[in-house]
């Protein structure tokens, strides 16, 4: 039995129908699913986010010392537990990810799923924020290629800056959509992001520092100056800009991560000798 007939097989045994809500597409394709757990070694402990049909899961435990599996669908959670009931290194977690202290659970795990490309941005945002390493993700391809962009590039937006401070990324291999039942409407690819020991840039202030970049993609059409200026009066914004050596006029989306550094920095040394 290939994987296409054992994923319709599960499906009509269990009675499921894929949930919109919860953006439940499954995998059948071998290649992509290998290319996925291909970094997982025996020493590994694996943390897998919304492992569904246990397709994945089932790959995983073969390779890894440990698989931690969670799943948020009652339904879902029914089908894994029968089917890895006989397995020793399979732990089923019945929980929402965001809810989950992974350091806790696992803080030198790998983290390997196939996300659903309502929450990508969410779960990324906490992976990021764990000491997790090593991330292997499938996700839509248009976000993807916006995570993998250069700072500064067209492709590039607020998540770009965001995963380029705490870690490398690549994407490993795209995924048509015709591998998935249902097929979505959207192209994917796998993506692999690796922690950096030190974060990219030195900020002083790390929140500011991502309102700054947040603000400046969500009015990404207003210059630098003005799109700011509702984060730091207008004044003292274009001293800064002028120290910094940045025009006022440039669009932020044009910006590099250092510059972006720069201005906050900068902000924050104003402030401490105020």
């Amino acid at each position: 039995m290939n994987i296409l007939e054992e994923t319709r097989y599960i499906m009509n045994k269990y009675n499921v129908h894929p949930s919109k809500r919860l953006g439940q597409n499954f995998l059948f394709d071998e290649e992509s699913l290998n290319t996925i757990a291909s970094e997982v070694t025996k020493e590994d402990t694996v943390i897998e986010i919304g492992p569904g049909l246990g397709t994945l899961t089932a790959i995983l435990a073969e390779k890894a010392n440990k698989v931690i599996a969670v799943e948020l669908d009652n339904k879902m959670i029914e089908i894994l537990q029968e089917r890895f009931k006989l397995y020793n290194n399979v732990q089923i977690i019945h929980d929402d990810i965001l809810n989950i202290d992974i350091d806790k659970i696992a803080p030198k795990a790998k983290v390997v799923a196939n996300l659903p490309y309502y929450i990508t941005t969410s779960i990324i945002t906490k992976l990021l924020n764990t000491n997790i390493k090593d991330i292997t993700i499938l996700i839509q391809k248009e976000v993807a290629e916006r995570i993998c962009a250069k700072p500064g590039s067209k492709k590039a937006g607020a998540i770009t800056y965001f995963v380029k401070y705490y870690a490398d990324s690549k994407i490993i291999a795209n995924v048509p959509k015709e591998y998935f039942i249902p097929s979505p409407e959207v192209e994917s690819a796998i993506v692999k992001l690796t922690k950096r020991d030190k974060k990219a840039v030195e900020v002083n202030n790390e929140k500011l520092f991502f309102d700054i970049i947040k603000t400046n993609f969500t009015q990404r059409r207003k210059t630098i100056l003005n799109s700011l200026s509702s984060i730091i009066d207008k004044e003292t914004l274009k001293n800064i800009l002028k120290e910094c050596k940045i025009e006022e006029t440039a669009r932020g989306e044009n910006l590099s991560l250092e510059q972006f550094a720069l201005i906050v920095n900068k902000f924050e040394e104003i402030n401490k000798n105020k």
